[in-house]
C-alpha cells in the first residue's frame, strides 16, 4: 500500500528531497505522494519530523 502524507505535514521538503523514485510533490499547504508511483520504501516517513507520512488503510 502506497504512503500518503496527513494534514500534519509542515511542508518541510524533507520527504520530497529523499524520495527514490521522485513521487513527492509540493501540494496546497502540504506535500503529496503519487500513489502510481510510490514503492511503499518508507524514506519519506524515516526523515519526516512531524510523522506525516503514512502507509494508506
Amino acid at each position: 500500500m502506497a504512503y500518503r502524507i496527513n494534514d500534519d505535514c509542515i511542508s518541510c521538503g524533507a520527504c520530497e528531497a529523499e524520495c527514490p523514485v521522485s513521487c513527492i510533490s509540493e501540494g496546497d499547504g502540504i506535500f503529496v505522494i503519487d500513489a502510481d508511483c510510490c514503492i511503499e520504501c518508507g524514506a519519506c516517513a524515516s526523515v519526516c519530523p512531524v510523522g506525516a507520512p503514512n502507509p494508506e488503510a
